[in-house]
């Protein structure tokens, strides 16, 4: 864990070594763990809990990622793709409403994308001033493509590694390859944005030691952002038969990446309260500091499963905004409508 920062590790973690870590962390009780992320938390971004609208524009995805609802495999998916005056719509009522950044996901390998996002990015930025936040999730594409939607407005980027496993990446993703996959988080770095990463916990095939790799990985790319979430089976991919490992070790990889990330933005994923009724609060409560309501319309969000059993398909996104409030204040903490920076971009600036 020598990887510079202005942000270190606590003292009882910074000298470490793999297996070191490894056998600390085994033997910390979830409750210690928590109250360790909780400090540095607080100590870092207080009771702070930033909103990021999520618009999932599209589910056509070119992939056949074996874990995902979505993959083009997918036969049953009713795919669809939102209009730019669907989403340019759905932007301006955010910002009417307050919010300061926007998350524009869709599946991958999309050839049609790098122009038409580019048009939709340039119409975004007529009437969103620098104060509002775009964040792309699109998945992998040449360099210049990103470079092309830097300048068109986009400001951050989300492009979770999900293992840092290269052989069982290799066998979740066919045709796609680890390295490529950091390759693109380079470029990315390299173009300016902001970047996010992060990874699923209890894949098929994985390990403790892929978990604390996992961890160890999101830190030597020093990211600013850090999505995790269980591994959750879809009916309809050939991981179907496999089960999710219980939320609490989803909680736990929470507080270590808090913990060894403590500049880093960290959603409390839907896919935790999808596994478990308090799943995000409890994603809170070890260190997470970001909420993404989805504000994609009800009659298509039915429709972006990545997983089975996704909580909010039949709740209008802008009612959400209520209950999140009253979510984030039964433990303490309070919605921030700001832009919300990490703090390590803050830093070098």
């Amino acid at each position: 864990m020598s990887t510079t920062s202005p942000f270190p590790v606590p003292q009882y973690l910074a000298k470490l070594s793999f297996d070191g870590l490894r056998e600390w962390f085994s033997s910390q009780p979830t409750s210690v763990l928590l109250s360790l992320a909780q400090t540095v938390c607080a100590n870092t971004y207080g009771n702070k809990v930033y909103l990021r609208g999520l618009i999932e524009f599209s589910n056509h995805c070119f992939c056949d990622c074996l874990y995902c609802g979505i993959r083009h495999s997918n036969h049953k998916v009713e795919r669809y793709t939102l209009s730019e005056e669907e989403i340019i719509a759905i932007v301006q009522r955010g910002i009417a409403r307050g919010l300061k950044t926007f998350v524009l996901q869709s599946g991958e390998n999309r050839q049609d994308l790098p122009e038409t996002m580019s048009r939709l990015l340039r119409r975004l930025r007529r009437f969103a001033n620098e104060d509002i936040a775009f964040t792309l999730s699109c998945g992998v594409y040449p360099r210049e493509v990103y470079r092309e939607w830097k300048k068109a407005g986009a400001n951050r980027y989300l492009l979770r590694f999900e293992t840092s496993d290269e052989d069982l990446f290799s066998h979740l993703c066919p045709g796609k390859s680890l390295s490529r996959r950091l390759q693109a988080i380079e470029d990315l770095k390299i173009e300016g944005y902001a970047v996010g990463s992060g990874f699923m916990v209890g894949l098929p095939g994985e390990t403790l030691d892929t978990r604390i790799q996992n961890v160890f990985l999101c830190r030597e790319l020093q990211l600013e952002m850090v999505g995790i979430g269980p591994f959750l089976p879809h009916p309809d991919t050939p991981l179907a038969s496999h089960h999710s490992l219980p939320i609490e070790e989803t909680v736990r990889m929470t507080a270590l990446l808090r913990l060894l990330l403590p500049w880093a933005n960290i959603p409390a994923t839907t896919a935790a309260g999808s596994l478990h009724p308090r799943g995000r609060e409890m994603m809170l409560e070890a260190g997470a500091n970001v909420l993404m309501p989805n504000l994609t319309p009800t009659e298509k969000k039915r429709h972006y499963l990545l997983y089975a059993n996704k909580i909010c398909l039949d709740e209008d996104g802008w009612e959400c905004l209520s209950c999140l409030s009253l979510r984030v204040a039964s433990i303490g903490k309070s919605l921030s409508f700001a832009k919300g920076e990490s703090l390590l971009r803050e830093e070098k600036r």
